[in-house]
């Protein structure tokens, strides 16, 4: 069967996670790792960990001084295979709270600490 790619207007999805918050993997082959969120994919709902998730890929030579061979990189996990890491209670969820100047914070679900 051939995946079809879902149009989804990016402007409508938003997620809690934002780049380079630290999260801990729950669920998957790396479920015991912890790192720093590098990209979103919004369309997919998947993120990149650094340092987790790694896959090897073969790599052709483009240019001449470019060295070819295989390498690891991060791969994709589901979004909702991972938690923010609060800094006084770990793993939790977050929530949002309207402040007294009208900004919308996030907060952690368990102490009430913001992010």
């Amino acid at each position: 069967m051939k995946k079809t790619k879902v149009k989804v207007n990016k402007n409508e999805i938003k997620f809690k996670l934002k780049k380079n918050d630290n999260v801990k993997i729950m669920t998957g082959k790396a479920n015991t790792g912890t790192g720093r969120i590098i990209r979103i994919d919004v369309v997919n709902q998947k993120v990149y960990v650094e340092g987790q998730n790694l896959v090897k890929k073969a790599i052709k030579q483009k240019k001449q001084n470019q060295k070819a061979g295989i390498s690891e990189i991060e791969a994709a996990i589901h979004i909702s295979n991972v938690r923010i890491i609060c800094k006084k209670c770990g793993p939790t969820r977050i929530g949002t709270k309207i402040g007294a100047d009208g900004k919308k914070t996030r907060i952690c679900k368990k102490c009430g600490d913001e992010f």
